[in-house]
C-alpha cells in the first residue's frame, strides 16, 4: 500500500499549492520540520523523515524545552518529504485549509530504530535544528495519542518560551505576513 495514499487523498491539489506525495529515497541524514500551522485550530506540526516519507504529529500547545511540560502529539498521516518546503496557505474549505510557516527545520537521530521503535510506542531522538536541539521522546498512549516530552539534557530549560519565536525560518516572514501575501 502506498504510504501517501491517505495524503493524497485528502487533497485537491487543482485548489492546494501543497506539494503531491510521492515516496522518496532516503536522505543520508535524516530531516525533520515543525511547522506552524493556523488552521480551525492553531496548532504545532512535528514531521520526522523515516521511510521514504514524513512521519507527522500535530501538537496543539506547540514543543517545549521544559521536561516538565508533556505535550500533546495526535499522529496524523504521513506527508512527502517535500513537505518540509511547503509554507503559505491551504484555501478555505480544504483539509487543513489555513496558514502554514515553516518554523524550524534541521536533521533528526533516533536512539535506537526509528521503525521498531515507533512500533513499540516509544521513540527517543534528537534534534538539530535553528530552534529546537537536543533530545527528545514520543510516547505512545491510546489510539494516535502520542505524549512529546524534552529530555533532561543541556538545551531543556523552564525559562524558554518557544512562542516567541514567531518567524518562518524559511523566509523571515510572521504567520499575518504570509497570510496576506497569499491572499494577493
Amino acid at each position: 500500500m502506498n504510504k501517501l495514499k491517505k495524503y493524497n487523498k485528502k487533497r485537491d491539489f487543482t485548489k492546494t499549492k501543497e506539494p503531491i506525495g510521492s515516496i522518496s529515497k532516503r536522505n543520508k541524514k535524516l530531516s525533520f520540520v515543525v511547522q506552524h500551522h493556523l488552521a480551525r485550530n492553531d496548532h504545532y506540526d512535528l514531521r520526522l523523515e523515516l521511510d521514504g516519507t514524513l512521519k507527522s504529529w500535530a501538537v496543539p500547545k506547540g514543543l517545549s524545552y521544559n521536561p516538565k511540560d508533556k505535550r500533546l502529539a495526535i499522529l496524523v498521516e504521513d506527508h512527502p518529504i517535500s513537505y518540509c518546503n511547503f509554507e503559505g496557505n491551504i484555501p478555505k474549505g480544504e483539509y487543513g485549509g489555513g496558514t502554514v510557516m515553516v518554523w524550524d527545520k534541521g536533521t533528526w537521530s533516533a536512539a535506537h530504530d526509528a521503525t521498531e521503535s515507533l512500533k513499540d510506542g516509544m521513540l527517543k531522538f534528537t534534534l538539530k535544528g535553528k530552534k529546537l536541539m537536543g533530545s527528545w521522546a514520543l510516547v505512545k498512549m491510546k489510539d494516535d495519542n502520542w505524549l512529546l516530552i524534552k529530555e533532561n539534557d543541556e538545551y531543556s530549560s523552564d525559562k524558554i518560551d518557544l512562542s516567541k519565536y514567531d518567524v518562518s525560518i524559511k523566509t523571515g516572514r510572521t504567520m499575518d505576513e504570509i497570510a496576506s501575501e497569499e491572499s494577493k
